[in-house]
């Protein structure tokens, strides 16, 4: 089945309006492009609750705080089609600059606490312009679900916080991680990576999943630091923004696994920067 894609706000609204008025339940899968089995997984669980599922690729320049990594980031809009033929899906929403941020835009969305730290602290403006997309995206898909990816676990705190803060009837769903066979996360950005640096790559993921299993032990993270910053190091990952282990539902910064925590790790191998959660 080809897919439809569109372009164009009035266009998505003149497809979207009737199934509103059917009734039928419409899911949203945001996505940035050069789709992998991760994004899939998460149309494959809009698809068994959704009646239409709508996929948008944009990237978005807001969330980038560094225009290089801008630049470089994949766009792959044709394969991306290609896959998501199989699911069937209603339509392919990609906007462009103009229509998602026209001329005079000047409404930015920012959600404080949940951004204050991880990612946020480290990438100053990035979830101002994820909460500003969103938004945007949730309005313009008029959608009854979203489907995002426990991966991006902070992303996924803050997109369901805007959701219930400005009201937007919406329910976020979040879709558990999708790894390769050696443990890595799937991530656009794997694209990146040369050979030699995918190699050990999944070292990231081999070091959070023994501090994990230390963790659950009574163990504190200042106990297992040095030695995990010693193994990304001797793997080739050259700077560590972060190594922490926090509450899984505030994201308050834990010592040891005294409530629902998640461990996350963002760290550079090869020019790459590399993000992964996984719960303890």
């Amino acid at each position: 089945m080809i897919v439809p894609i569109f372009r164009d706000k009035s266009e998505l609204r003149a497809l979207i309006t009737p199934w509103k008025r059917a009734g039928e339940v419409v899911g949203v899968v945001p996505t940035m492009g050069a789709l992998h089995d991760g994004h899939l997984s998460l149309v494959a669980a809009a698809k068994a609750v959704c009646d239409r599922v709508i996929v948008t690729i944009f990237v978005n320049p807001k969330q980038f705080n560094n225009p290089e990594d801008l630049a470089n980031y994949p766009r792959t809009e044709e394969q991306d089609a290609r896959k998501l033929e199989r699911f069937a899906v209603d339509a392919i929403w990609v906007p462009d600059g103009e229509q998602m941020y026209p001329a005079g835009f000047s409404t930015n969305v920012s959600v404080s606490g949940l951004t204050d730290c991880l990612c946020g602290a480290t990438r100053p403006g990035h979830f101002d312009g994820v909460a500003t997309v969103v938004s945007k995206l949730f309005l313009q898909t008029s959608a009854d679900k979203a489907f995002f990816g426990e991966k991006d676990y902070q992303q996924l705190q803050v997109v369901t916080r805007l959701a219930a803060d400005l009201d937007i009837a919406i329910e976020v769903v979040g879709c558990p991680t999708i790894r390769e066979e050696d443990g890595l996360a799937m991530s656009s950005r794997n694209l990146l990576l040369s050979d030699r640096a995918r190699v050990y790559a999944p070292v990231l993921n081999e070091v959070m999943e023994g501090m994990a299993e230390t963790l659950q032990t009574g163990s504190e993270m200042s106990d297992l630091l040095p030695d995990a910053v010693k193994r990304l190091e001797t793997a080739g990952f050259t700077s560590i923004d972060y190594l922490e282990l926090r509450a899984a539902d505030d994201l308050r910064l834990l010592q040891s696994a005294q409530a629902p925590a998640r461990l996350f790790a963002a760290a550079w191998l090869a020019g790459v920067r590399l993000i992964d959660n996984i719960a303890v």
